[in-house]
């Protein structure tokens, strides 16, 4: 019984804590000013714009963040202005009364950001650019790099959205062509090429249509055909052809 009056107590300080620190703050963050900004940022992201160059991004889209107390500073514009950054999928904004020092309180404002993960690189004669698996336009940048399937040839971003993306997501989410697929070409007439990790051989996909079916054959030309020590025997090996493998050896 005691134990249970202990436990309710103890409930009942902590709720009295909890509403006095939130009157408190609710009351006083009129009054502190923001002296801090601090940005959070996933370390597991593949790509990541620094620190500083975030928080240049957040003073520039409220030059005077330093000077307002934390009443005045709105998250929200905030949170949209850094969103606008093609690298950044999403920004958290919000406020906080720290105690410094010197035991007086102070304001910071905390950014959590979060960026795009790209699933592709397009690499053309007029430029580069990432896409994320949403088909979003990510611009590549010296300050970070990440590891993803490579598309060259005539790719037009419509071309890449809508019906090379569909086609890197189902490669990326099987584990035997993720491992085997190294690049992709597209020539002028639209045909794919595909470059594997092992072997001396291309594999002509043809147009994009179809993708699964003609991958599923191509797997078990791997399984009864180049696993028998054929891997460097053939050139080209077409799946143009419905349901067929044409192989051009060398």
């Amino acid at each position: 019984m005691l134990r249970k009056i202990l436990k309710l107590v103890g409930f009942l300080v902590l709720i009295i804590f909890i509403i006095g620190t939130l009157a408190f703050t609710s009351t006083e963050s009129r009054n502190i000013l923001c002296t801090d900004i601090q940005v959070i940022i996933d370390e597991d992201d593949p790509i990541s714009i620094d620190k500083d160059r975030l928080i240049r991004m957040i003073k520039s889209a409220d030059g005077k963040i330093l000077s307002k107390t934390l009443d005045e500073i709105n998250s929200e514009v905030l949170e949209d202005e850094i969103g606008k950054n093609p690298a950044i999928y999403s920004a958290d904004a919000y406020k906080l009364i720290v105690n410094d020092t010197t035991g007086s309180f102070k304001g910071v404002l905390v950014v959590k950001v979060k960026h795009r993960v790209p699933v592709m690189r397009v690499i053309t004669s007029s430029g580069s650019y990432f896409l994320d698996k949403y088909g979003v336009r990510i611009p590549v940048s010296s300050s970070y790099s990440t590891n993803v399937l490579v598309t060259t040839g005539s790719v037009s971003e419509k071309f890449a959205v809508e019906k090379l993306l569909p086609f890197i997501l189902y490669v990326e989410g099987n584990d035997f062509w993720n491992a085997q697929i190294g690049q992709v070409h597209v020539e002028e007439d639209g045909d794919i090429l595909l470059v594997p990790l092992v072997g001396e051989h291309v594999i002509e996909l043809g147009d994009v249509d179809n993708y699964r079916e003609k991958l599923n054959v191509m797997r078990e030309f791997y399984k009864q055909v180049l696993v028998k020590n054929n891997w460097d025997k053939y050139e080209k090996i077409s799946l143009k052809y419905n349901n067929q493998v044409v192989a051009k050896r060398r």
